[in-house]
């Protein structure tokens, strides 16, 4: 099995930061993309950014210039720094990872428990 472990959530005022982390563990070969997710209450989740093992990203468009993907491949860890926070951020955030298994060598997306971010205004 595989597990992701979000931190890093919490309260902030409007225009300040936040450093979100997700680590997997477990049974792991390798990891090909990961993200990060959100979903504020009474809507559905939406991407915010995901990253691939190249580095190449992509971002939703209401996060573009603000946040920041990044991954430590070698500790199965992905970031998200957010910067410049608004009250519309405001949301429960997900991490998660598209992992090769080493027993049957295929893929399955894991998803971390989630992390609340409440930007206040």
């Amino acid at each position: 099995q595989v597990q992701l472990v979000e931190s890093g959530g919490g309260l902030v005022q409007a225009g300040g930061s936040l450093r979100l982390s997700c680590a997997a563990s477990g049974s792991i070969f390798s990891i090909n993309a990961m993200g990060w997710y959100r979903q504020a209450p009474g809507k559905q989740r939406e991407l915010v950014a995901t990253i691939t093992t190249g580095g190449s990203t992509n971002y939703a468009d209401s996060v573009k210039g603000r946040f920041t993907i990044s991954r430590d491949s070698a500790k199965n860890t992905v970031i998200l720094q957010m910067n410049s926070l608004k009250p519309e951020d405001t949301a429960v955030y997900y991490c998660n990872a598209d992992v090769i298994s080493p027993i049957l060598g295929k893929e399955d997306r894991y998803w971390g428990q989630g992390t609340q971010v409440t930007v206040s205004s």
